[in-house]
């Protein structure tokens, strides 16, 4: 066998030209770039001392054969050419792992067969003796890549990923792998900060990791020191003295460094679940010494032991992957920017973030900018001098290039020009509806709905809370533009209302087939109680796509209450029975609701006994056509406001209000008592009534009449009726 062999270190994408530097620091030669990966040559020692050093690297890889090849049976002869004998016993156990494609393989799993055949046909004995198959812990894990006809067979020395360093057993929600944290502190300068005694600090550290890898550079600790079993442990190739002597030497540097005085590397999590998760993570490491970890809310983060000390502060803040985060992330990092400024000057940062938009909105300018890859996100990592002459505003940092040079005053982050005009338009409205909201008592509003077309968004008011629904932009608008404009009008909300940002909460709405509507988006079950003429109701802004109160339905509800005294009152699709709340309060002899949802029927149960309601108001569920094709009771009131479309799986059949509202209504003026009235209602836009229903019935379209002030802007937020018999 060569004494030097071909080298191949595997790594995630966009790491590369770091581990090239760091492959060629440890000894491997004549280098070059691959897509994930890096190759060269080098001898035992140096494959040795890439798996113990290497920080940067998923695995390392030993090629022990290249050949053309174009099928199958090509690939089975050129992995039967090697001599198997130098590397396995025939009682030993083989993993095999396959990528690529082509050449007649279009299975990596056909393939994988394939080359663990042709490894078990040249091992197997004359008694037929064979190795066995173990995926998880084998004597030798054999790769075989696959790359435009030509097959790369290595030995993987690593065993497991190299990014598993061993300390971190408990992780929070959205990891970044060790490696990756690695690159990241690299990128951001630590390594020079450390060697000059400077200090690190995450604000949201999560359980720690770049915390651990920050201390094990700054302490000279190889990244795998504690691993004990290697991909070449039961190789017959390995050569164990060199291994020992290797190893020796990166425990004497270890503790050569754990004897030096400490840095300062300190992390803060907001959330108390992760604290000790974290701190179990740095003391398996080795390191509680160097690094502590305390619970700590971002508004409070304050790095510095004192006035003197410098450093890094590094975070990797959330991306936002659920409904309504854009509102929570957008002030999150803006108190990051804003702590930065208070607390960190003259301090390098560093934000590692695949919302590059809402690293803009920090108020800080980076200086340099790289790009990674967390898994398939694409990310980048924002690189600031905390300095005053690096402080800019909302609106220039939204603009600029971001090379240009900042000028700016030390100041608090200014709204973008089109965030201020946003944010004049709130006032201006707030000033005119809040009057009339005062003097009518009315607690929940709609404060603004798309009235500048670039900021095609919803403004509730619920009481001292903002609920925010974001329209989905026209394809033909780019869709950075119209998140640049998304946080434009969310920077601008809390400081145009006087609002604090936790009470703002954010939500996409856009064309809902069936019942995606009333699905639930979140699992906070906090429920507000506001009041509307006389009436308690229980609104939640956070789970549901709707909040449980139609804001443009007050009209209608508040009428219904109004003619309510002593009448029988049904309320189909009845929702969370805000309209039969207001029906009892006015005086109903007796209510019946209507909806499928069990959810929503316990929702407005809870309506109802808020306001001291129960025994007499039935709550059923069913599909709303056929409880009317069965139920034979009589109504004085009746009030219907349908779904546009509906296709749960609790109903026969599909209920579209177009095509289906004749029969609805047909059936409800049914079971309409004598000198009653029937109020009809949907949001359907495009809808038409049927001219059928006018000739049988009498029919008032009293739309107008159901807007208040607050709808006034939208006409077309819904139409009505008034339905009697002739």
């Amino acid at each position: 066998m060569s004494d030097r062999y071909e080298i191949v270190l595997t790594c995630p994408k966009g790491l590369e030209g770091l581990l090239l530097e760091e492959a060629k620091t440890l000894g491997l030669e004549d280098v070059r770039e691959q897509t994930a990966a890096v190759r060269g040559h080098a001898e035992i020692e140096v494959a040795y001392r890439l798996c113990l050093w290497s920080r940067l690297a998923n695995r390392v890889l030993l090629v022990l054969s290249r050949f053309a090849m174009n099928n199958a049976d090509e690939l089975y002869d050129g992995v039967q050419a090697v001599d198997w004998r130098d590397h396995l016993e025939p009682s030993g156990s083989l993993a095999v792992e396959f990528s690529g494609n082509g050449s007649g393989i279009d299975n990596t799993h056909f393939g994988a067969l394939k080359v663990k055949d042709a490894i078990v046909d040249r091992l197997r004995t004359a008694g037929g003796e064979r190795p066995s198959i173990d995926k998880l812990n084998p004597d030798l894990r054999v790769h075989l890549r696959l790359d435009r006809g030509e097959a790369v067979l290595s030995l993987d020395l690593s065993g497991h990923s190299l990014h598993q360093r061993g300390y971190r057993l408990q992780q929070g929600a959205a990891p970044l792998k060790e490696n990756l944290a690695a690159a990241v502190l690299i990128r951001a300068g630590w390594p020079r900060i450390a060697a000059e005694g400077g200090a690190l600090a995450d604000p949201m550290c999560g359980v720690g990791t770049f915390l651990v890898e920050a201390a094990l550079m700054a302490a000279d600790i190889a990244p795998n020191l504690k691993r004990e079993h290697w991909g070449f442990s039961n190789w017959l190739g390995h050569v164990p003295a060199i291994w020992k002597k290797l190893h020796a030497e990166a425990e004497q540097r270890a503790t050569a460094g754990l004897a030096k005085p400490p840095l300062w590397i300190r992390g803060y999590e907001a959330d108390p679940r992760l604290i000790q998760p974290g701190r179990n993570n740095v003391e398996r490491a080795g390191l509680s010494g160097w690094v502590k970890i305390y619970q700590g809310e971002l508004g409070s983060f304050e790095p510095r032991p004192d006035q003197n000390q410098k450093g890094l502060v590094i975070s990797n803040p959330p991306y936002g992957e659920r409904l309504g985060d854009e509102a929570s992330l957008l002030y999150l990092y803006q108190n990051l920017g804003e702590r930065l400024r208070q607390a960190c000057l003259g301090w390098e940062a560093a934000v590692f973030t695949g919302a590059p938009e809402l690293g803009k909105r920090m108020g800080l300018r980076s200086h340099k900018q790289y790009a990674f890859w967390n898994g398939a996100l694409p990310c980048k990592l924002l690189l600031i001098k905390v300095q005053t002459e690096q402080f800019v505003t909302g609106e220039r940092r939204a603009r600029e290039d971001d090379d240009e040079p900042a000028n700016d005053a030390p100041q608090q982050a200014r709204l973008s020009e089109g965030g201020q005009m946003f944010a004049n338009r709130l006032q201006k409205n707030l000033k005119q509806l809040g009057k009339w909201a005062r003097r009518d008592g009315i607690e929940c509003y709609r404060l603004y709905d798309a009235d500048m077309p670039e900021y095609a968004v919803a403004v509730d008011l619920y009481r001292d809370w903002v609920h925010v629904q974001e329209y989905a932009a026209p394809r033909s608008i780019d869709p950075d533009k119209a998140q640049a404009r998304l946080l434009d009008a969310l920077a601008a909300i809390p400081q145009a209302l006087g609002v604090a940002q936790s009470r703002v909460v954010i939500k996409r709405r856009e064309r809902q087939a069936g019942t995606k509507q009333y699905q639930r988006q979140a699992a906070q079950g906090q429920f507000m109680e506001v009041s509307e003429g006389g009436v308690k109701l229980l609104v939640n802004l956070t789970d549901y796509l709707d909040t449980g109160l139609f804001l443009d339905h007050r009209p209608l509800r508040l009428r219904l209450q109004r003619e309510a005294a002593g009448k029988r009152f049904l309320n189909l699709f009845c929702y969370t029975a805000t309209a039969t709340a207001h029906a009892a309060k006015g005086g109903a002899r007796s209510t019946t609701s209507v909806d499928l949802s069990k959810t929503y029927l316990d929702w407005a149960r809870r309506n109802l006994s808020l306001n001291g309601f129960s025994d007499k108001h039935r709550l059923e569920q069913g599909d709303v056509m056929a409880w009317l094709g069965e139920d034979r009771g009589e109504y004085d009131l009746i009030f219907i406001d349908p779904p546009t479309f509906s296709n749960s799986k609790r109903m026969e059949g599909v209920f579209d209000v177009q095509r289906d509202h004749v029969e609805l209504l047909d059936l409800a003026m049914a079971r309409l008592a004598r000198g009653g009235v029937l109020y009809f209602s949907n949001n359907f836009r495009k809808f038409q009534l049927d001219e059928s229903l006018v000739a049988r019935y009498q029919v008032e379209e009293i739309s107008a009449q159901t807007l208040d002030p607050d709808f006034a802007r939208n006409p077309k937020i819904h139409r009505a009726w008034r339905f009697s018999a002739r």
